[in-house]
């Protein structure tokens, strides 16, 4: 059983970013995800020099469960010049602005787009999330990315469902945020989702249910044995 995992870091300066990515590259993630909400004066270059793990651009803004306060044309100028300068992958929310021309953009740059969608106040059914998933695929994205939040165990069960069965047709991030939506984090690479995500280590979460990356490979050789 092999599961990728993506560390979430959000760092505020290009020194900690360099020193959260060091990190990261020592507990040997497979990718590692930029939150850009806070970012002074990011030198994308500098960062995407200092490693050989994927990076994935990333701006949450507050309605979305991030900080970023900016316009979506200063969003969309961040994220394009982290494309330009070696980032591998951009996060685009779904109801982003011209989504399908910013897809486009990205692709001429040869950056894998991952077009996402969050609900913070609930679990989706089986019916939201194949909406959400037809048009996500639409717009042309490389990963497609649904995560909602766990109210009860039995979210998850929702969910890893989906993930079994559509995980097939294409790349897939599909799990539940919250303290309830752990075991879905977990399992969802098992089912067949192309990644799930961790926080580097534990206090440095950058979403509700987090587990720490190190927490994430010892349960996964765990059910390895």
């Amino acid at each position: 059983m092999t599961a990728n995992i993506c560390v979430s870091v959000k760092p505020k300066t290009i020194s900690e970013a360099l020193t959260l990515i060091e990190k990261a590259e020592t507990v040997q993630a497979d990718l590692i995800e930029v939150r850009l909400d806070q970012m002074e004066s990011p030198k994308f270059g500098d960062l995407s020099a200092s490693t050989s793990i994927p990076l994935i651009a990333t701006i949450k803004r507050l309605n979305k469960g991030g900080s970023f306060t900016g316009t979506p044309m200063q969003s969309r100028q961040t994220l394009l010049d982290a494309a330009k300068n070696g980032f591998q992958y951009v996060d685009l929310d779904l109801t982003s602005l011209k989504l399908k021309e910013q897809v486009r953009e990205l692709n001429e740059l040869n950056v894998k787009t991952i077009v996402s969608f969050h609900k913070f106040d609930g679990a989706f059914s089986t019916q939201e999330m194949q909406r959400i998933l037809s048009e996500e695929m639409n717009s042309g994205a490389d990963v497609c990315k649904i995560v909602g939040t766990a109210k009860q165990v039995q979210d998850n069960l929702t969910v890893l469902n989906f993930v079994s069965k559509v995980a097939v047709k294409t790349r897939l991030v599909c799990f539940c945020m919250g303290e309830q939506g752990r075991i879905s984090r977990l399992l969802s690479p098992v089912f067949g989702a192309f990644f799930t995500f961790a926080a580097l280590e534990h206090g440095s979460e950058t979403a509700l249910g987090q587990i720490s990356i190190n927490d994430m490979r010892e349960a996964y050789s765990l059910l390895r044995q």
